[in-house]
């Protein structure tokens, strides 16, 4: 409740108007709350509105400056996670995590909808895709802190298309590389640092993106395609595939190290680092132990600071909490649930997802040493298992589950009969106008 409670102080500057800051405090409640979807009408009814209007307002009309809730997120996350990881005393390293994930949707209304391949989905699909940027600490948590909504360019070309999703009239098509660098724009500008930047393969075949942080000094190690080409030696460029063939032959070339801890314990793999004609710049090759499978990582880093593979490796297995981030804001907070059709109402859900995810992910950041009693893990397989197992520390959904639990109160009375009223006349009256559509659409073909 501490920490809702300073993030909604310092988001207060963010609205004109007392209401409207009380509204979006109950709607990040709402996000945080056991809702089996989070929608305008379930968000609305938990909150004890009598209709979805106030709920709607808020991210349709409502006057409010979603960009400057944005960077208060970022910073809040941010230094929540920062404060954490010092208690320890110990140097973690910090990671800014870039990828997309996506929404599926239904029709052709919404900003940005367009058939594509969806991640969520595994396939192509109707839907919408954005562009999210992760702050990971290094045993410590992480926090989705920056998004930016691709938009196709055609339309942005469609004044019609423009005007019905009510889209920015100074918005340009940006590729996703190139709303990765305004989305780490937007970090630097707030006063965030990354040891690495990392990405998968859409970010690191973006040549703009890799300039852009060359640019600014910032180390990275992004995922890039097997026939990415890069220079070998001068005058000699080759592909990732064929750099593996030519110079890692037989065991000796590999190494095998972690990724990071996962769920199920460490992460092995086997590594090879491959340098290029640029000191600063290497090729960083992960193997699968049991499959043989091959992943590229292009990597930089800057002069003055300490490159080694052991560095890269750890900077690698970093990349995929955001992964996790968006299991967890989809899972536990509706980041995927938005039923908001307007440009500014999709950034304006996303927003105040963030801030539902970064309030619990830094509550769970700062109890994570306080809270993580188990025993000692096992030091052979024949080793007997403890009297007392302990405790896992706690994460990010049990604190979202106290918070929800801390934060119910009791519906007025009627609460529940006046919206079941109102459903049910909605639906009615919206069932009239489909028949009535579906009427006109035969008499044309008739006609």
């Amino acid at each position: 409740m501490r920490e809702r409670t300073v993030l909604l102080c310092l988001l207060r500057s963010c609205f004109t108007r007392t209401q409207t800051w009380l509204q979006a405090a109950k709607y990040v409640s709402a996000l945080a709350s056991d809702l089996p979807s989070r929608n305008g009408w379930s968000v609305a009814e938990h909150a004890g509105d009598r209709t979805p209007d106030r709920a709607q307002r808020l991210l349709n009309r409502a006057c409010w400056d979603e960009a400057a809730a944005m960077s208060q997120v970022r910073k809040y996350a941010v230094a929540g996670l920062d404060d954490a990881a010092r208690r320890p005393r110990r140097q973690r390293m910090t990671v800014g995590a870039l990828d997309e994930t996506g929404q599926e949707k239904q029709g052709s209304a919404t900003a940005g909808v367009k058939r594509q391949y969806m991640g969520c989905a595994g396939r192509v699909a109707n839907g919408i895709n954005t562009v999210h940027l992760s702050y990971v600490r290094e045993k410590t948590g992480c926090a989705l802190v920056g998004a930016r909504q691709w938009i196709p360019a055609e339309d942005i070309a469609d004044p019609v298309k423009s005007l019905v999703t009510a889209l920015p009239l100074d918005l340009r098509f940006r590729t996703k590389g190139q709303l990765a660098i305004d989305v780490m724009g937007d970090a630097y500008a707030d006063g965030l640092s990354f040891d690495f930047a990392c990405g998968d393969e859409v970010y690191g075949s973006c040549t703009e993106l890799r300039r852009f942080l060359e640019d600014r000094g910032q180390a990275y190690v992004l995922r890039v395609a097997s026939s990415f080409i890069f220079p070998l030696a001068p005058g000699i460029p080759v592909t990732c595939k064929e750099a593996v063939k030519r110079l890692l032959k037989g065991n000796r070339a590999w190494e095998v190290r972690s990724a990071g801890q996962g769920s199920k314990g460490e992460r092995w793999y086997a590594w090879a680092w491959i340098a290029t004609s640029c000191p600063h710049r290497s090729l960083l090759v992960r193997r699968h132990l049991k499959t043989g499978e091959l992943a590229f990582h292009y990597c930089y880093v800057p002069e003055g600071q300490l490159a080694s593979k052991a560095r890269l490796i750890r900077a690698a297995g970093l990349r995929w909490p955001v992964e996790e981030s968006f299991e967890l804001g989809k899972g536990c907070f509706g980041l995927d649930q938005c039923q908001a059709r307007l440009y500014t109402a999709v950034l304006r859900h996303l927003v105040l997802v963030m801030a539902a995810l970064a309030v619990c992910a830094v509550t769970a950041a700062q109890l994570r040493e306080r809270t993580d009693t188990q025993a000692p893990p096992p030091a052979g397989p024949d080793d007997k298992p403890p009297a007392d197992p302990g405790l896992v520390p706690l994460s990010v959904p049990e604190i979202r589950r106290l918070l929800a639990a801390a934060l119910s109160r009791p519906e007025p009375p009627g609460h529940a009969a006046r919206w079941l009223h109102w459903r049910r006349r909605h639906q009615a009256q919206s069932r009239w106008f489909h028949k009535r559509a579906r009427l006109a659409r035969n008499y044309a073909l008739v006609s």
